[in-house]
């Protein structure tokens, strides 16, 4: 493909998203000199209006073809998706994501420029409601979802995974795909192999995908338990690969675990053992409560109506997360669970 040409195809996994998949899909047909575009997408058996949206899109633009993705798993879509693209770029796209209009012209150089097989920006988190605009706070802050490149930024160079992904087709293809048998962190487990296979991921820094979070606690920690729990499937399945920063949720919780149990034991215990029992179940809370507040009243660019719900969203991410990864840690995975968005 020379460089002068942006011709590319979009795979959007799609399932109960009535609220921001019209946003997504236009804000893929307002890309900056892409010509020629295949948008696919592929639905899941979803329960509200998503599907009719779906179809009124597709009937007012024939550059949308619509895959029918009966068992719901996101890495089944995407694969299905990159089957059925004839471009030799596959562009990413979630639908609780609004691509900027230069995003495919500047990542499609950035793979000419760095010879990369995929290339990520960052995922800019924004919220609508003051519950959301705290969790998008979380997603952007190193306090809340621990500093990932692609949630904070950094230098454009190499790195471990990217955000969404705009991917060389035939790369993906050779590596055997997404694996199937992930709900979630199949993006991060599809970039290992693509760079064990030679291939380089690319951060592009100055590129920023806005990303509406979840609106409810009930969502968001159905999100993050699931999420964590996916990590900790990926963490046994590939001991000694994943980074030591995932470590750190699931040693929260049992610190936290360890603080319950001595808080229900000390009154059966006397003397010096009932001291270390109180100590172990005080110490941790309090210090992790004075973090957590320290980091709610840090923010100045929030109002103080998403700030106070901070000193729940921060606890409710970083738990759930946790409790998560340590099931994923003892309990293998069975099946595939049904995503929505990311």
């Amino acid at each position: 493909m020379g460089k002068d040409a942006v011709t590319v195809s979009y795979v959007v996994p799609v399932l109960n998203e009535e609220r921001y998949v019209r946003a997504t899909v236009e804000s893929i047909l307002a890309q900056e000199g892409v010509t020629d575009p295949e948008i696919f997408l592929v639905r899941g058996a979803s329960t509200d209006g998503t599907n009719a949206i779906i179809d009124e899109l597709a009937a007012r633009h024939p550059e949308i073809t619509v895959i029918e993705n009966p068992r719901n798993g996101i890495s089944i879509a995407m694969n299905l998706g990159f089957e059925a693209a004839t471009r030799d770029v596959v562009v990413r796209v979630d639908a609780h994501s609004v691509l900027p209009p230069s995003y495919t012209r500047i990542m499609v150089a950035a793979l000419h420029e760095s010879g990369a097989i995929n290339a990520g920006g960052r995922m800019k988190a924004e919220g609508l409601t003051p519950f959301q605009r705290a969790v998008a706070w979380a997603y952007n802050s190193r306090a809340g979802l621990g500093g990932g490149i692609y949630h904070v930024g950094g230098e454009p160079g190499p790195a471990e995974s990217a955000y969404l992904g705009v991917f060389r087709r035939n790369a993906v293809l050779k590596v055997g795909g997404f694996d199937e048998s992930l709900s979630r962190g199949e993006d991060w487990e599809l970039n290992q192999r693509l760079r064990a296979d030679g291939g380089e991921v690319w951060f592009v820094p100055e590129i920023e995908v806005v990303y509406r979070p979840r609106s409810t606690v009930r969502t968001l920690s159905r999100q993050f338990l699931a999420s964590g729990r996916w990590r900790g499937e990926l963490m046994r399945r590939m001991p000694g690969r994943v980074s030591l920063r995932y470590l750190v949720p699931p040693v929260f919780v049992l610190g936290l675990a360890a603080a319950l149990i001595a808080a229900v034991v000390s009154p059966a215990l006397s003397g010096a053992a009932r001291v270390v029992a109180l100590v172990i179940a005080i110490a941790p809370v309090s210090a992790y409560a004075l973090w957590v507040a320290a980091a709610a009243l840090a923010p100045g660019d929030l109002d103080r109506s998403a700030r106070l719900r901070l000193f729940a969203v921060i606890p409710l991410t970083q738990v759930s997360w946790g409790a998560g990864c340590l099931l994923g840690l003892v309990s293998p995975r069975r099946g595939l669970s049904g995503f929505h968005g990311r």
